[in-house]
């Protein structure tokens, strides 16, 4: 049991960093424009030797930014109820941290999932009608990479929970 929550904590951590990452960076997607190589974030897009923000308000840009944020969070805080069912592992029965923790990482893969979900077909869909020489970058690769890290974070927490429930509900019969 201890072993699955430790994997999920690792796999958490790890996915958590990506997001950070992956949300902060202006390489979620390059594109050539008169013989300029340029590149875009969620926050700004950058011209060769100069960033600029995004000054008007582009719904699916702020869709994404808002998605990325609310999965940080909830991932973060799947963290600290996992490191408090690590610690100080005591079985309630209304309140199981390690169940918690397990919804936690699965809500933070759902809107990470949303996100990408969004970005990827406005994208496609705006950019590859108008520009033929674009390509998603890094960041964005790392924002699916830290899909699948809280996917499996979920699936440890919840396989943790499993194996200390199972035995629970053997004896009460």
């Amino acid at each position: 049991m201890y072993s699955f929550m430790g994997g999920g904590l690792f796999c958490a951590g790890v996915g958590n960093i990506l997001l950070i990452v992956s949300t902060a960076t202006d390489y979620w997607m390059q594109y050539r424009q008169s013989s300029n190589y340029m590149h875009q974030g969620l926050w700004r897009y950058c011209k060769p030797g100069k960033c600029f923000p995004h000054n008007e308000s582009i719904a699916h840009l702020d869709a994404t930014r808002a998605l990325m944020i609310l999965s940080l969070l909830a991932c973060f805080i799947g963290i600290i109820i996992g490191i408090m069912a690590f610690i100080h592992y005591s079985s309630f029965d209304r309140f199981d941290k390690t169940f918690a923790a397990g919804i936690l990482f699965f809500i933070s893969c759902f809107l990470v999932f949303l996100a990408m979900a969004v970005y990827t077909g406005v994208t496609i869909n705006y950019y590859g009608k108008r520009y033929g020489n674009w390509r998603f970058s890094w960041s964005y690769i790392i924002g699916w990479v830290s899909m699948v890290l809280t996917f499996f974070s979920g699936i440890f927490y919840l396989c943790a929970y499993r194996m200390h429930e199972c035995p629970r509900s053997a004896n009460s019969h």
